[in-house]
């Protein structure tokens, strides 16, 4: 069952912080849904994980190529969720070259699961992780999800279809 409202959690991000200096200039930052969902209209896409394969040569490359067109379209985010912590997603969009989409760590899946996303994926390895989807979401509510097909524990893999930019793109030209 699809939430009406993007569910209320805390998210764990590393920011820069050119103020400390150093190598390694971050700082943690409790960051809450309410301050990313509310009073924007957000695309957010969902995947299973960082540096997978699907991941890593279509759904995020794709977002980050679509950026400009969702920002035309009056997105005022775009934002990449998955099961791993703020480190993983920090790497994985550094040697992706991301640029525009935002990384947003789940590293506990509590919005995945609230969300009713998170599936078990222990068979290969991976733990509790994002079942493929994307989002719209304006002011907190959920506006259009588009999620992969069958979902469930342990599949092979995951495809980019129902959740792709080009399928978001394509509802939001569509709506007045």
């Amino acid at each position: 069952m699809t939430p009406e409202k993007v569910p209320e959690v805390t998210f764990h991000l590393r920011l820069r912080n050119d103020a400390l200096g150093g190598p390694n200039p971050f700082e943690w930052k409790a960051v809450t849904s309410a301050e990313i969902f509310g009073g924007r209209r957000v695309v957010l896409f969902a995947l299973p994980g960082a540096f997978t394969p699907a991941c890593s040569e279509s759904h995020l490359p794709g977002y980050e190529r679509h950026y400009d067109d969702f920002k035309f379209l009056g997105v005022d985010e775009v934002i990449c969720l998955a099961v791993n912590d703020a480190f993983v997603m920090f790497q994985w969009a550094r040697a992706q070259k991301i640029e525009k989409v935002f990384m947003l760590p789940d590293g506990n899946g509590d919005f995945t699961r609230l969300m009713g996303m998170l599936v078990d994926r222990r068979q290969q390895g991976m733990g509790l992780r994002s079942w493929r989807y994307s989002m719209l979401a304006d002011d907190g509510r959920v506006v259009k999800i588009f999620a992969e097909p069958d979902r469930r524990d342990n599949p092979s893999g995951v495809g980019v279809q129902a959740s792709s930019a080009e399928t978001m793109l394509a509802f939001l030209k569509d709506r007045p």
